[in-house]
């Protein structure tokens, strides 16, 4: 066995001469009666194989070859120790979960060397597994949180997060925790109501990476549902009610209201209710909005804006009185008119008086219940006008009329 390792060690000499990996003779000698390397102890890590061994402090050695295999290859030359006094050597940059061949001769001065130590067989460790367990927290407004048990690895040093989203074979990192005690992950400004994946890697103080933990799902919440039912008053005086039905969700906060001039919007956010109603105060007759409302859950979620907006309206101006018939006997000015909408609860009317070019008077006479009017007393040479004014319930007062004007004779 031993004759045919020196022929193995021989064999893989002249194949490294050959190649230029190592500046040694062609030929190289082995000297059979020089003393050689006992034993070999190892401690193996993931990536890198520390090697320990009784040195020989005989004057006759120089240093020390370090060989090393993969299983079923030759041994090939890794490192040249110049030292005979060394007893320890580190293998590095090797893969994990390898089974790796290690054997060492001694060199002389004058380059002989001799027979190999008796080789060792150690694997490198194993890559460490992911953490041992996941999980995703879901139903949280616009953010999923991630836990995990911390990883019993004490090289572990950080944990690498990965996201994916249904339908994608895709993963993207979005963070990189430091520290191997940490157990906890926020991921935030997510979508509403949309299922995410997750997975964890661990990575070790000198780099290594595992690969992925098992894959956890969950999903955000979802918006509160669109506000049904909306309803606006047309026909109240400055002001429109708003009516809804109250949202399903138990953890609704409130509701937004939202008003516009015009249909296609922009919507402003004009107020928000506790209550399914709202009443919005507005200081003209006949004024139109548009309106959408939406529900506001604890956690600020709004749903979103009815497709289709509400029309409201402020009750508009009575009509203008239709003047029926007018008159001027003498010095009496006689006239009759009706409502045509009938809502008129009195009338106003304005009289002007006007006496020559600078002198002119108003008179206003109010709370006239009836539909026909007389007004005696009348100037020679003045001229008038008359217009009437229909008031309703809510104190809404009409356009006036149309004007009547005349002059009483001299």
């Amino acid at each position: 066995m031993k004759r045919l390792f020196q022929i193995l060690l021989i064999s893989s000499l002249i194949f490294l001469a050959g190649c230029g990996l190592q500046p040694k003779p062609a030929k190289p000698k082995v000297d059979l009666s020089l003393p050689t390397v006992q034993t070999i102890r190892t401690i193996s890590d993931i990536t890198s194989v520390a090697l320990e061994w009784t040195p020989l402090y005989s004057e006759k050695v120089e240093g020390y070859y370090l060989y090393r295999a993969q299983e079923g290859k030759k041994l090939q030359r890794i490192a040249t120790i110049e030292d005979r006094y060394s007893s320890h050597y580190i293998d590095k940059d090797l893969k994990p979960d390898t089974l790796y061949i290690y054997a060492m001769s001694i060199f002389t001065r004058n380059g002989v060397e001799s027979r190999p130590s008796k080789p060792v067989r150690v694997r490198t460790l194993p890559i460490p597994e992911s953490v041992p367990f996941i999980d995703a927290i879901d139903h949280l407004p616009r953010e999923i949180k991630i836990i995990w048990r911390p990883h019993p690895y004490q090289r572990v040093e950080w944990y690498i997060i990965e996201r994916s989203e249904p339908r994608s074979d895709k993963w993207k990192e979005i963070a990189t925790i430091k520290g191997r005690l940490k157990a906890e992950y926020i991921d935030k400004g997510l979508k509403d109501n949309k299922t995410y994946y997750y997975r964890i890697k661990v990575k070790t103080c000198d780099g290594i990476v595992s690969k992925p933990s098992k894959v956890v799902q969950a999903s955000t919440k979802p918006r509160p549902k669109i506000v049904q039912g909306l309803q606006a008053s047309q026909n109240l005086p400055r002001k429109i009610v708003l009516h809804w039905q109250p949202n399903s969700e138990p953890d609704i906060d409130h509701y937004n209201i939202y008003r516009s001039f015009f249909e296609l919007g922009p919507y402003l956010k004009i107020a928000k209710a506790k209550k399914t109603e709202y009443t919005d105060l507005i200081k003209k007759d006949g004024a139109k909005y548009y309106y959408k409302v939406t529900a506001i859950d604890k956690d600020g979620l709004e749903s979103f804006k009815q497709d289709v907006p509400v029309v409201g309206k402020t009750l508009s101006k009575p009509l203008p009185p239709v003047i029926l018939n007018y008159k001027v006997e003498g010095k009496t000015f006689f006239v009759t008119w009706q409502s045509p909408d009938k809502r008129a609860e009195s009338f106003i009317i304005k009289k002007t008086e006007k006496l020559g070019f600078m002198n002119s008077n108003e008179y206003i006479f109010k709370n006239i219940k009836s539909t026909s009017f007389s007004d005696a007393g009348l100037k020679p040479g003045a001229k008038y006008k008359y217009e009437i004014i229909a008031v309703d319930k809510f104190g809404i007062v009409s356009e006036p009329s149309k004007t009547i004007e005349f002059t009483i004779e001299k």
